[in-house]
């Protein structure tokens, strides 16, 4: 299933890498594509919704409802 989050915070290259591990140790399999410009952050997942959020935000980083 693709989910797409609004997430702010990412300022760089070191900070996509830290939403992508956090996304893929919730679902080793996810897909993940972040456009930091837009602070749009893309997962094809089996996780839900609320999990994949929550490791994003404990990786220290808003992400908009």
């Amino acid at each position: 299933m693709n989910q797409t989050f609004t997430v702010t915070g990412m300022t760089c290259g070191h900070c996509e890498k830290a939403v992508t591990r956090a996304i893929q140790e919730a679902d080793p399999q996810a897909q993940v594509k972040i456009d930091r410009s837009q602070n749009k952050v893309e997962v094809a997942s089996t996780q839900a919704r609320e999990t994949l959020a929550r490791a994003i935000a404990e990786e220290g980083y808003a992400v908009a409802a």
